[in-house]
């Protein structure tokens, strides 16, 4: 049988393509080939619990070291010194009139930092004889260097500038420009990143320590094989725990690669995409606030380089990858504040579109681990298969405890959106024109920053608690039994669960109770319509068609020869769930995601 299992795991290898080794701007060195899959016959520890291997973890390339005591620009003319804490961010910004930070308008490229607004709904305490019983944590990896797939714009752009040099002069504020080069690394986390999540532990050690049941036994954290994820665990594990952490948590590494069944990187497993429609909203916004940052920056360049609005565009993520990963860029002084707000709409616009409530995919893409966490609510495993689920590790109590009172996972950007949608979180689905801006909920420098983290608590109380806590005088328990109420924490402010599902009412605390919470739950799994969403036959929109992160009955045209090609499919693949279920229980860590080939 073991024979088996490892001719399996050769064949899955033969599968996944290899990146082949590329320096960082596609030179030869190796960067970050992936490692061939190990025999299992090697190891005492299931691959899944083995953090060593190295498989599947992606590009790995480090960048060049900080030199910021050289490279630094500050003191800045006309602004008070102030040193950096690590980060270079001081530098003075046009028409920043009320001292405003840019690094909290940058989107997903943003360092962590709180919600400074919250989402409309006050704090409140624990009431006195209530307790915190049950943790879910979602959690994004910390700051990164910029990716190495999926076109790499900062990274081309790096190319083009290193490819013309001696051919042009720069002027002016551009006249770094004149000896720059690109010197960052590829997708691992960079030296804050690394800090952001051992900051993010020890918080979560103070908010839930008291969770961790601290009887010899230990939990079991979830995290994927790529490097960046693999690495942000240990962090926040080390933050946590201490050094000592695996005395105390075992970390569960599920493969991240198309083909395999993942709920913490549910894209890889659909085959539709709103991406390129994302990017076209994404370009006309583009087209109207960068205009005169574009001609500003080409009348300070001469000679041959050929700079067009992409470039600048991807000059701002430059401003936030060089800072994260060198401690400061000069490309951030280029920009006045109102283009960093602009360019913080820009990514809200992509990802409302790419995985939001804009994305035919949006629900579907997090429909699997919700139904994970309302499984570890319920204290059961999952037997039967369904969206991104690996029913390998999910049906099983070793790889999917049901007990746990503090549960750890590590997941991406996308996915975490996506996440909030297919919980249906509806205070986050406006319609973001690609004019101008407009006020909004959905703001990802608040929503998923680098290391943004979604924690989910149960609270149990002696009572019913009263919905109009800002109002109550003295007594804040009604007459009732007692109660479990659902908490959602996003970047440590409160969401409104009851703004979003009607069922939870309006409470002003935005807990919900939760056998409200979880019946409300089984209509948004339906609502997601995950086969279909990811595998029917439908042809890609046009920003705006669709509203709910799913397609529905008026958002794309869809004819009666397709909904009848839509049921035959979902037969198709439930015929093929049988012949996969076979295949799924030799690979260990990753199983074919249902209705998909491998490949």
């Amino acid at each position: 049988m073991l024979g088996i299992v490892e001719l399996s795991l050769h064949l899955l290898d033969a599968l996944v393509p290899s990146w082949g080794g590329q320096g960082l701007l596609g030179g030869e060195k190796g960067v970050g080939s992936l490692a061939s899959t190990p025999s299992t016959s090697s190891s005492k520890v299931p691959d899944y619990f083995d953090t060593t291997i190295g498989w599947f973890a992606g590009p790995t390339q480090t960048g060049e070291a900080p030199w910021l005591a050289q490279t630094n620009a500050a003191p800045f003319a006309g602004v008070s010194y102030i040193p950096n804490t690590p980060l270079e961010t001081q530098m003075p910004i046009s028409g920043n009139t009320h001292n405003r930070n840019i690094f909290q308008r940058l989107g997903i490229l943003s360092p962590y930092f709180p919600n400074p607004r919250g989402f409309g709904v006050n704090e409140f305490p624990i009431p006195s004889g209530s307790n915190v019983s049950w943790l879910n944590m979602v959690h994004r990896h910390g700051s990164r260097y910029p990716e190495f797939s999926g076109g790499a714009p900062e990274r081309s752009l790096g190319k083009k500038i290193m490819d013309a040099k001696g051919k042009f002069k720069a002027r002016g504020a551009l006249a770094f420009l004149n000896t720059w080069r690109f010197s960052l690394g590829a997708e691992i986390l960079v030296p804050i990143g690394k800090q952001q999540l051992f900051d993010s532990g020890t918080l979560h050690y103070y908010q839930y320590g008291h969770l961790f049941p601290n009887n010899g036994s230990k939990i079991v954290a979830r995290s994927t094989t790529q490097r960046r994820m693999l690495e942000s665990a240990e962090y926040f594990l080390a933050g946590f725990f201490g050094l000592g952490w695996t005395q105390n948590a075992t970390l569960e590494l599920i493969i991240e690669n198309d083909g395999f069944n993942n709920t913490m990187a549910g894209f890889k497993q659909c085959n539709h995409s709103s991406w390129a429609m994302a990017q076209g909203a994404r370009d006309e916004w583009i087209g109207v606030y960068l205009l005169d940052a574009h001609v500003r920056i080409t009348e300070m360049l001469e000679g041959n380089l050929d700079w067009n609005l992409q470039d600048t565009y991807n000059a701002q993520a430059l401003c936030s990858y060089e800072t994260v990963g060198l401690g400061f860029s000069h490309w951030c002084g280029l920009f006045t504040y109102e283009e960093w707000e602009g360019f913080e709409y820009s990514l809200d616009i992509g990802f409302s579109a790419a995985a939001g409530f804009q994305s035919p995919v949006g629900r579907a893409i997090g429909i699997g681990y919700v139904q994970e966490v309302l499984a570890r609510m319920q204290h059961h495993v999952i037997s039967s298969p369904s969206a991104q689920i690996n029913l390998t590790l999910d049906n099983n109590t070793a790889t999917f405890p049901v007990d746990q009172t503090l549960n750890l996972d590590f997941s991406h950007d996308a996915n975490i959106i996506s996440i909030l949608v297919a919980f249906g979180l509806t205070q986050f689905n406006k319609l973001l024109p690609t004019t101008h801006i407009v006020d909004r909920e959905f703001i990802l420098s608040y929503l998923e920053p680098f290391a943004g983290r979604l924690d989910i608590e149960v609270i149990n109380t002696p009572a019913p608690v009263t919905t109009n806590r800002s109002s109550a005088q003295g007594e804040l328990y009604l007459d009732g039994p007692p109660t479990s109420y659902v908490h959602f924490v996003l970047n440590q402010r409160t969401i409104p669960l009851g703004k979003s599902l009607r069922e939870c009412g309006d409470r002003d605390d935005g807990w919900c109770e939760m056998e409200t919470f979880l019946e409300v739950q089984k209509t948004q799994i339906e609502l997601a319509d995950y086969d279909y969403a990811c595998f029917g036959d439908y042809e890609e929109g046009q920003y705006g068609d669709v509203m709910d992160g799913r397609l529905v009955n008026g958002d794309w045209a869809l004819s009666a020869r397709k909904i009848i090609l839509h049921a035959r499919d979902r037969i198709a693949r439930m015929r093929k769930i049988t012949r996969y279920r076979a295949i799924s229980h030799l690979c260990l860590a990753g199983n074919v995601p249902s209705g998909k080939r491998a490949g």
